[in-house]
């Protein structure tokens, strides 16, 4: 199966959370903070969206933060993804 997000929508796969902190700390599960770090899997096409042109301006296999507790978690055979609109998107991560 295919995610193909519609208007300004983008599907992204969650990156794993850290499972230790920085000291070396071991964290449980519930401990662990939702991850905000994604990697885009697919893009919608933009277009006119509530009267406004939407431009995209996010491209799939980049690396992006996003709001806590933006999206839609949507889970799809073992895989799990969250579904966007790309004002949600923070940030693209550069390396």
């Amino acid at each position: 199966m295919k995610l193909v997000p519609l208007a300004d929508r983008v599907v992204l796969k969650a990156l794993e959370a850290e499972e230790t902190t920085k000291s070396g700390i071991v964290l449980p599960g519930q401990a662990q903070e939702k991850p905000q770090q994604a990697e885009i899997i697919a893009v919608g096409p933009g277009g006119l969206i509530e009267g406004k042109e939407v431009k995209m301006f996010v491209e799939v296999g980049q690396k992006v933060i996003y709001g806590k507790y933006a999206g839609t978690e949507v889970k799809l055979g073992d895989d799990e993804y969250i579904i966007v609109r790309q004002s949600d998107i923070m940030a693209i991560v550069e390396e």
